[in-house]
């Protein structure tokens, strides 16, 4: 089977095609034949700038072809999704049973990739500000995977959307068509008038910047991957407090699972809509990549596998 893999950190140019044997699922790990993987941010980095290659990992959907010693819940040809820690970018994947989710028979596994992960991320996100109706929200990265999320939700919860994007200008259009009431570039002098929650992904100046564009009692969410520091002077004088979490190691795996069923029924429903910026073929991982580096993405980047 086909695999893309790197051997030296550096830039997209080190990522390459191998072929290699297929797995063999372990205890409590489905072996799926891959049809689509989200490309992520964290992952990106990590080629780029890990202290050593580590085995890409992302979100997977496919089809359920082997059973592991004791995987439990699932059955053969069942359409699943999940998120993979090594060796994502495959024709074929290990996931462990735990982390997988079917995938409902109206959506496709383009569409899985583009909705659970960032979904739960959004959703997380959103629980972690407790947004209330009529508050404002300010979201960075608003036009990425996450943010297209993050922006409905807000919405949906009553909530007035700020959104903040790169220089692009296509930016400013896309976020709108989403629901965003204002939208701030990164490099502008002000961000208007003081909001109540800042969901903020991007790290260093600009999380500086949603530190600074908090009101009083304001609350800061940051769960993103960038490095950066948070000025505990700005968030006194605001009275202002900050949270974060990590999604690797949700802490209430029962409370993940209904958020997923949550997302399909409002997806089923119309009213939360995925955005994908482009689909990609396995071989081209480089280009997927690319996109993610450059910032140009409206959505999410998804390599699929014929």
């Amino acid at each position: 089977m086909r695999r893309v893999n790197y051997v030296i950190n550096g830039g997209p140019e080190v990522l390459f095609v191998e072929d290699v044997p297929t797995p063999v699922p372990g205890p409590g790990q489905l072996l799926v034949r891959c049809e689509a993987v989200g490309v992520t941010w964290p992952a990106v980095r990590r080629v780029r700038e890990g202290p050593e290659p580590i085995p890409l990992g992302g979100e997977v959907a496919g089809v359920v072809e082997a059973l592991g010693p004791g995987a439990r819940g699932f059955r053969l040809g069942d359409r699943v999704t999940g998120l993979c820690f090594e060796h994502a970018y495959a024709e074929r994947v290990l996931l462990a049973d735990h982390l997988a989710s079917r995938v409902p028979e109206h959506a496709d596994a383009v569409t899985a990739v583009a909705l659970v992960r960032s979904g739960l991320v959004a959703r997380r996100a959103c629980a972690a500000g407790v947004v209330g109706r009529g508050e404002s929200v300010l979201i960075t990265a608003a036009a990425g995977a996450v943010g297209t999320m993050a922006i409905q939700l807000v919405r949906a919860h009553g909530a007035r959307v700020v959104a903040a994007v790169g220089a692009k200008q296509d930016k400013h259009a896309f976020v709108r068509t989403l629901g965003a009431d204002a939208v701030v570039g990164y490099d502008d002098p002000s961000w208007g008038e003081p909001v109540d929650v800042a969901l903020e992904c991007v790290g260093g100046e600009v999380l500086d910047k949603a530190v600074r564009a908090l009101g009083r009692g304001g609350r800061l969410v940051t769960f993103g991957a960038q490095p950066g520091a948070i000025c505990s002077g700005e968030l006194m004088t605001r009275g202002a407090s900050a949270t974060g979490f990590r999604m690797g190691s949700p802490a209430a795996p029962s409370l993940h699972a209904c958020w997923r069923d949550e997302l399909w029924d409002w997806h089923r429903e119309g009213w939360l809509r995925t955005r994908v910026h482009a689909e990609i073929p396995l071989a081209r991982a480089a280009r997927a990549h690319e996109v993610i580096e450059s910032r140009a993405n409206l959505g999410k980047v998804v390599l699929v596998v014929d």
